[in-house]
């Protein structure tokens, strides 16, 4: 585990399951029609129980880089944050990225929250290579916690090995 402070706040890495994080929300690598079969979004639905989906399908699509909000069934967490990542090949995948991370931070934020835990978002089926999303959204963070915020503890929880070492070495370069 990693722990880098940014003004009043930190980013903490982890290798771990997401689905078992205790922060105040955590955050679903979702796609447009909020339909949470596999990868991360499956992995929550199977742990939070039906209840996750059953929100979602009440919510329907959601934009590329907007967030929408459901509660978080069984799992630890109070809420699940659904940020729409970019799929590789659409265009301005950088930005839309961006906005996935800034918008989950925002609305954190607006439910009053002090903790949030992340996936790599859009790295599994939507192809996004993976430093190139550790880049994005640890530089992304970096940049709101720098101002004021309410939000006190920002989580990477990453699956594997490989995933954790990239983000640990983009983190080390970004922060020192």
């Amino acid at each position: 585990m990693i722990i880098k402070k940014i003004k009043d706040s930190e980013i903490v890495l982890k290798k771990r399951d997401i689905t078992d994080e205790e922060t105040d929300a955590i955050v679903n690598a979702a796609n447009e029609r909020l339909i949470h079969g596999g990868g991360v979004a499956g992995a929550i639905v199977r742990k939070g129980g039906r209840i996750i989906q059953e929100e979602s399908n009440k919510i329907g699509r959601v934009r590329v880089g907007d967030v929408a909000v459901t509660g978080a069934g069984a799992l630890k967490a109070k809420y699940v944050i659904h940020a729409v990542g970019p799929r590789m090949g659409e265009g301005e995948e950088d930005k839309k990225l961006k906005n996935a991370t800034i918008n989950s931070l925002k609305k954190a934020e607006e439910l009053n929250l002090k903790s949030i835990a992340f996936p790599a978002i859009s790295t599994g089926i939507f192809g996004f290579p993976k430093d190139r999303c550790a880049r994005i959204m640890l530089n992304s963070i970096k940049e709101y916690l720098e101002r004021d915020t309410s939000i006190q503890r920002v989580v990477f929880c990453l699956f594997s090995d490989n995933d954790y070492k990239i983000f640990e070495e983009t983190l080390n370069e970004i922060l020192g």
